[in-house]
């Protein structure tokens, strides 16, 4: 069954991730898209700020989608969760879950999370990218010990859920959009794919 859409594009729309997480939030434009698996080795290159990588990833994940599919608008994004000049990746186990919000319990911790939208044929090559600062409140062992068992965040940036218990962490957040913190800032992905649209009513 095809699924139904308020909007269509004048362009295929392709999201460069496999992620469920980018996939929900991009849905929420209510746009067809389809998802593509960009195939980016996503190492830290050396003496690359964690805003520099983040920025640098989202730009090649969109590169490559488009570099097979030259007629679409591909959107690419990268998401890094720095303390400091520390990166803290997708923890993977719940003990490094654990390990990941002890360290961030107190702090403040930077999520700098890049968009590109590449269409070659199109001529588009946009990038963005947004800050969100996170302040983690004091959190006792046995606070995210029990924290991990009832919301464990193995493939998430920082090992939590902004966007379900996660926010429970914090003391405060500053973001420009708050599906920034999420893993995709749908203020401007929305602002530039607007051009393109086109309603069925």
């Amino acid at each position: 069954m095809t699924e139904k859409h308020p909007f269509t594009t004048t362009r295929r729309v392709l999201l460069a991730s496999t992620s469920r997480h980018r996939r929900a939030l991009l849905a929420r434009l209510q746009i067809p898209f389809e998802t593509e698996s960009p195939e980016v080795d996503e190492a830290r290159a050396a003496d690359e700020s964690p805003r520099e990588q983040a920025v640098r990833l989202a730009l090649a994940k969109a590169l490559a989608v488009a570099a097979r599919h030259p007629g679409a608008l591909v959107i690419g994004s990268d998401q890094v969760c720095a303390l400091g000049d520390r990166v803290l990746g997708k923890p993977g186990t719940t003990a490094a879950n654990r390990e990941m919000l002890a360290a961030l319990a107190g702090q403040t911790a930077t999520f700098h999370t890049a968009v590109a939208i590449v269409g070659i044929d199109a001529g588009i090559r946009q990038e963005h990218v947004d800050d969100t600062l996170c302040n983690f409140r004091p959190l006792s062992g046995a606070e995210i010990a029990r924290h991990v068992e009832l919301e464990p965040a193995l493939d998430c940036a920082g090992g939590f859920k902004a966007e379900s218990l996660g926010i429970s962490l914090m003391s405060s957040v500053y973001s420009r959009d708050p599906t920034g913190l999420i893993g995709l800032p749908l203020i401007w992905v929305a602002e530039q794919i607007r051009p393109f649209l086109r309603s069925l009513d």
